[in-house]
């Protein structure tokens, strides 16, 4: 159905889909140069998957963040947006709101009370700007004008129309938040191609084998090193009724290739050698000995349960050494993953060889911008995802405010 914008219609220079952690922060900066911004949220409030990340007290950066922590079909995509704002910026940003923040390992920062402060800093931002933020706004319809001019977009309240639209819709994962394929859609409306699109940083789920040895050991966790595709995450490991979770399965889902199952690697004791005890002359040499050493280095229950799926054929060195390697390199073929109800972002997305990695502006469609998770740009566990959402975020937002 055709439509038309008329004269009680809102006009603005840009109207932003999407109410997230990327959109709200190109809003904000776009506002803060002038420009007349709209920001549409299909949500009944914005930044509901900044409020329950990190458990609720929000990742909202990391101290190390490089490109090297992001995937992408084209993995130099990303630098620039980073490199022009980085995660001092941020932190500047957090500590002039007077937020308190702490670090946990590797470099993550997480919000002393609650993810709250980070909506509420971008929420001011905005509001300082002279945002509009329209919540429950679910778009039906987008137009581009004639002659290369704005865009028309209608919901099923009211009808906008801009000189720019900003694409922010994030992607498919934890689609109980209201995630959905419409950002996709429109890209692919205006002629853009999206790289394959699949759950990332998502728990993987047991093999047939390996859910009737383990699957009753949820809630055991142990940190190892798990290799994947000439990647490598030591971490933790979290068995759940499912299959593998924790921080080092998620990394390493993120490159593990589902369509051919491909084996994870597990080392169960990095940096440890498990069997120095029994090689002592003085220490018997049984299973007895064998499981009070294990347990020393593994959770008693996992130690227990590995010595009875790994019996030693005997107690000669050459058993000790293929106990030891076994320990250090256990295979697992996880059957798949446990979706994007539990993926925690989606890789894949708006292919960024159409898209100028400056100012993530389209190079099919002038005006049209696409920032955030839709991007095909997919960081590690830790605060890397929020990071890129400032970052691509800012870099649109400041595009923006010179058009």
């Amino acid at each position: 159905m055709d439509f038309a914008i008329g004269c009680g219609v809102p006009k603005f220079d840009v109207v932003i889909l999407g109410g997230g952690a990327a959109g709200l922060m190109c809003a904000a900066e776009a506002g803060r140069h002038g420009k007349r911004v709209a920001v549409l949220e299909r949500s009944e409030r914005v930044g509901k998957k900044i409020l329950i990340s990190g458990g609720g007290r929000c990742n909202f950066t990391n101290l190390h963040c490089t490109p090297a922590n992001f995937l992408s079909s084209n993995p130099h995509f990303c630098k620039s947006a980073l490199a022009r704002y980085t995660a001092a910026d941020f932190i500047t940003l957090v500590e002039k709101h007077h937020i308190p923040y702490h670090q946990k390992t590797l470099g993550q920062l997480f919000c002393d009370r609650s993810a709250q402060d980070i909506v509420s800093l971008l929420e001011g931002q905005c509001s300082a700007a002279g945002v509009q933020v329209f919540t429950s706004t679910r778009v039906q319809e987008i137009r581009r004008e004639a002659a290369g001019g704005g865009f028309q977009v209608r919901s099923e309240s009211a009808d906008f129309s801009a000189r720019s639209l900003v694409v922010a819709t994030g992607g498919l994962s934890i689609p109980k938040m209201g995630a959905t394929a419409f950002g996709y859609e429109v890209a692919e409306q205006f002629g853009h191609k999206i790289c394959p699109c699949r759950p990332a940083l998502v728990p993987l789920t047991f093999g047939r084998v390996d859910a009737k040895a383990f699957s009753d050991l949820a809630g055991v966790a142990m940190e190892i090193t798990a290799s994947c595709d000439s990647y490598s995450f030591r971490e933790k490991m979290l068995i759940t009724h499912r299959g593998w979770s924790g921080p080092a399965v998620l990394q390493i889902s993120s490159y593990w290739k589902w369509k051919i199952q491909q084996p994870v690697t597990i080392d169960l004791a990095p940096e440890r050698r498990w069997t120095a005890t029994l090689r002592d002359p003085r220490v018997r040499r049984d299973l007895t000995a064998a499981r009070a050493a294990l347990r020393k280095i593994l959770p008693q229950r996992f130690a227990d349960r590995w010595l009875e799926r790994h019996p030693p054929k005997d107690w000669t060195n050459r058993s000790l050494d293929a106990m030891e390697r076994e320990l250090h390199c256990w295979i697992l073929r996880p059957a798949g993953t446990e979706g994007y109800e539990k993926a925690e972002v989606t890789a894949g997305g708006v292919d960024t060889d159409e898209l100028s990695s400056k100012t993530m502006e389209s190079r099919k469609v002038s005006g049209l911008f696409f920032i955030g998770e839709v991007v095909d740009v997919t960081g590690w566990l830790g605060g890397f995802n929020f990071q890129w959402a400032w970052s691509s975020g800012v870099a649109a937002g400041r595009a923006l405010a010179e058009r």
